[in-house]
């Protein structure tokens, strides 16, 4: 199968292993990946903050650049994948351009664990990562999106990794975007409550579906020293050993 990878702005600035994970893990299991070099931001974070205008002219922007690159679009953003079907019809709406509404309708756009359990239909993909990890269900994942327990599935089959629940896992970790920088003492009760109970899984590892949750939490067990590092759950499906 032809996918083409939307890598997300956050992911290609800061996070380029997880995109790279993306690849390696689906070339792994068969399939052609291609990476449209003009890709951008999904207009998410302008259309969230009132920036009409703007969100509309980058909705135009990835519905053109990959309705051009052809075949399945599986990005490793939770949000993306949930602001392109969720909100792009009422972007459209909004500009009053009903060709991006169209556009919009036509395009297929997957978050990676959908892809990989609904439509390729696996769970076991062959990794292998030997470490004790609990997963973060985040907001967009968990409640836009709905991947319910496809992310717990893909990690149960990974071999030689130990799942551990974590407590309070539906609860937002207080990033949401401009959230934690217009509420920042709202945003940093949130996370230390995050912490807290990451450090009381005992996990080497915390994962989820967005690195931008990710680096948020990372920061604050960084602050800590809590020696708990966090990870893309694409970067522990695409490992066959120890990547430490």
């Amino acid at each position: 199968m032809r996918v083409a990878l939307f890598v997300a702005c956050v992911d290609d600035a800061m996070f380029p292993g997880t995109g790279r994970a993306v690849t390696s893990l689906l070339e792994r299991l068969g399939h052609e990946v291609v990476f449209p070099a003009d890709q951008t931001c999904c207009g998410q974070l302008h259309w969230t903050t009132g920036y009409r205008r703007e969100a509309a002219g980058l909705a135009r922007r990835f519905a053109g650049v990959f309705a051009g690159a052809g075949g399945t679009v599986v990005t490793p953003s939770a949000s993306c994948a949930a602001a392109v079907r969720s909100s792009y019809r009422s972007i459209a709406r909004a500009a009053g351009d009903p060709g991006l509404e169209r556009a919009a309708a036509g395009l297929e756009v997957y978050e990676l664990t959908e892809f990989l359990v609904d439509v390729l239909g696996v769970t076991d993909v062959g990794a292998r990562f030997p470490h004790r990890v609990t997963y973060q269900p985040t907001c967009h994942a968990a409640r836009a999106l709905r991947v319910g327990d496809r992310p717990l599935r893909l990690l149960r089959a990974v071999k030689d990794l130990e799942l551990v629940e974590l407590p309070a896992g539906e609860e937002c970790c207080g990033f949401g975007g401009a959230f934690a920088v217009k509420n920042a003492d709202v945003s940093v009760a949130m996370v230390a409550d995050k912490v807290r109970h990451v450090r009381d899984t005992g996990a080497d590892v915390v994962c989820a579906l967005d690195n931008a949750c990710l680096a948020h939490i990372g920061g604050a067990l960084s602050r800590l020293r809590a020696g708990v590092r966090t990870a893309h759950l694409a970067e522990i499906l695409a490992s066959t050993g120890d990547p430490s």
